[in-house]
């Protein structure tokens, strides 16, 4: 049969679990290297792809403007012709109509622009560079409409006949006070779309409706990037801006922040760019800058996309290499430590083996100090306790005779002053020679006096300081006295005693003086809590159970909540006002009756109002 396994003790299972602990904390360390290096890369990568972005991005939204705002001021201009003037003011005059086309046509052929062209008042092409527009009805055109009003309008169009897209800019041709008509001029977009290149990015242009209309992607073009309200396609579609192209959603979710101030728009895609321009599955890419700009006065919207993939690279091998750094600095930890515990090691064998017998007979001698101290000090603190509780139970007493002193001066006023008539009558009936009259008053004084007596002999067992020392108690007696003590009290607040106790029925192995000061605490507590009561009664019962006797004090108050329940013989909680008790009293109440053997409990009563209830051992010859 083999032996069993030895079993290993704290130290040694502490010092084998150790080289684990050190390897797990050695991968965290490289692992949270790894992390570092990763994430301040790619901060690094990011920040230096945003600057360079962001400059690329003012060069293009300059070229941008430059090509499509150059020819913003023609419209203006055809105002100040006489032909054109002359034909708004006889729109029906084939003639001029003629000679304002043949201007327009060299005035167009001149600056290189799509198309220039005039309208009446009515929204009728009336002159134009391209006779395919003439007499067309572009009334419905928000360019036209804006310009008639007195503004000049700016707008993204498809041509109605040609298809073309283009920037119109529209202005009011004036006669006076008067708009005679509108001047169009359609600025040809193309250049822009043959300089996507210089970005080397995917970017967009969007117009004040956040409809794409021109990308270096085809696929983006007539895409919106919001959520399109039902009335404003309605719009789209009546003014027939796009032509018939049908208006999607753009296929990536961007959220922009926009500086109000420099008007920069920025965003982060958290999925990389499909190869045709959808969103590609999760993973591909590392994440999309997005970095744009709005265009002066043109209320358009630049937004060019660029790939983190390249940063994201960079910070992988970043990543590694910080790993490597910080697992080559643990390595080279490792064995400087281990050199220098090999060395103190060797120095140190030989001092411990001749330490070893000294420590541990000076650990013996400090712990048999110790232990008698220790043994002196729990016997000095019983000792500190027993008379602390001696005090406390002391100063219950005086308490309670303090709050009765009212009720006891009553008591003995009445018999005094019986005492002071009679005697005075006795003098005079001894100077007449009465003295059987004499005899009687002096049998009457004997009576008050004994009848003073019983009124403060039990106060002075009540009052007496004393240890406790355990003995027969009739518990009807104690309960007796406790009731003599608040007598002028229940008398005064009307409180009907049910006492159920009968001497010479139930005994209890304890102090009589102490049994006595908790009873008086648990019939006071039970008056406080009737105070408001409309019925006030207080039921006293007292028995056998077991190797116990028991006593209840019930009374017909509100009853006790939870949170005091909870809390009830905690030192010094009190739900009286301040400055009414100490709340002590159940406290050092529970303590005596602990330190007889017995308990104190509390319970709300299934009649109502709370029921203490106080257990105490029997006396030895009562124990069945």
């Amino acid at each position: 049969m083999s032996a069993p396994a030895p079993q290993l003790n704290a130290a040694q299972r502490r010092a084998a679990a150790r080289p684990v602990l050190l390897t797990l904390l050695s991968l965290a360390i490289v692992v949270l290297a790894g992390w570092a290096g990763f994430s301040a890369s790619v901060r690094q990568g990011t920040e230096a792809l945003r600057a360079e972005s962001n400059h690329q991005l003012d060069l293009f939204a300059s070229v941008v403007q430059g090509m499509v705002r150059q020819l913003e001021y023609v419209p203006a201009t055809l105002q100040l012709h006489p032909e054109v003037l002359a034909l708004l003011r006889q729109p029906g005059d084939g003639a001029r109509a003629a000679q304002a086309s043949s201007y327009l046509r060299r005035l167009n052929a001149h600056l290189g622009s799509a198309a220039v062209f005039v309208l009446g008042e009515r929204g009728q092409v009336l002159a134009a560079s391209e006779p395919a527009v003439l007499g067309e009805d572009l009334s419905f055109r928000p360019y036209f409409l804006e310009a008639l009003a007195g503004r000049v309008g700016r707008h993204f169009a498809i041509g109605v006949r040609d298809g073309r897209p283009g920037y119109f800019v529209s202005h009011p041709v004036h006669d006076g006070a008067r708009v005679l008509g509108v001047a169009v001029i359609q600025i040809s977009l193309e250049p822009v779309n043959q300089a996507w290149s210089l970005l080397g990015a995917p970017a967009l242009l969007a117009d004040s409706n956040q409809v794409v209309v021109l990308s270096s992607r085809p696929e983006w073009r007539y895409t919106a990037l919001t959520d399109l309200a039902l009335d404003r396609r309605v719009d789209l579609q009546l003014t027939r801006l796009y032509g018939e192209q049908r208006i999607t959603r753009f296929p990536l979710q961007v959220d922009l922040r926009v500086d109000e101030d420099s008007q920069i728009v920025e965003g982060v895609l958290p999925e990389g760019l499909g190869q045709a321009g959808a969103r590609s599955r999760p993973g591909a890419t590392r994440g999309v800058l997005v970095l744009g700009r709005t265009l002066d006065g043109m209320d358009w919207r630049l937004l060019m996309f660029t790939d983190l993939q390249v940063v994201r690279q960079d910070a992988v091998r970043a990543s590694f290499l910080a790993a490597v750094s910080a697992g080559f600095l643990l390595l080279l930890g490792v064995l400087v430590n281990q050199r220098r515990r090999i060395v103190r090691q060797k120095l140190m064998a030989n001092r411990e083996l001749e330490e070893k017998v000294l420590l541990r007979t000076q650990a013996l001698s400090d712990a048999n100090r110790q232990l008698r101290k220790e043994v002196r000090d729990r016997e000095q603190a019983e000792r500190t306790l027993r008379n602390a509780q001696d005090e406390l139970v002391h100063a219950g007493k005086m308490a309670a005779l303090g709050q009765l002193a009212t009720g006891i001066t009553h008591e003995l006023t009445q018999p005094l002053g019986a005492i002071r008539t009679l005697s005075a009558n006795a003098v005079e009936f001894m100077r007449r020679g009465e003295l059987e009259t004499v005899g009687s008053n002096l049998g009457i004084l004997a009576r008050l006096a004994d009848q003073m007596g019983a009124i403060i002999e039990p106060l002075k067992g009540f009052a007496r300081k004393s240890q406790a020392r355990p003995a027969r108690t009739d518990v009807a007696v104690a309960l007796g006295n406790a009731l003599f003590l608040y007598d002028q009290r229940l008398r005064k607040e009307c409180v009907q005693v049910q006492n159920a106790i009968a001497p010479g029925q139930v005994f209890a192995w304890c102090d009589p003086n102490r049994l006595e000061q908790v009873l008086i605490n648990l019939i006071g507590n039970a008056l406080d809590a009737m105070r408001d009561a409309p019925e006030r009664v207080l039921r006293l019962a007292a028995g056998v159970q077991g190797e116990q006797a028991w006593v209840t004090v019930h009374d017909s108050g509100s009853g006790l909540a939870e949170a005091v329940k909870a809390r009830l013989f905690e030192p010094f909680f009190s739900t009286k006002e301040a400055g009414v008790g100490l709340g002590l009293g159940l406290a050092i109440s529970r303590d005596i009756a602990r330190e007889a053997g017995g308990e104190l409990e509390a319970d709300n009563h299934a009649d109502g109002g709370a029921c203490f209830r106080l257990s105490l051992p029997l006396p030895p010859d009562d124990t069945p």
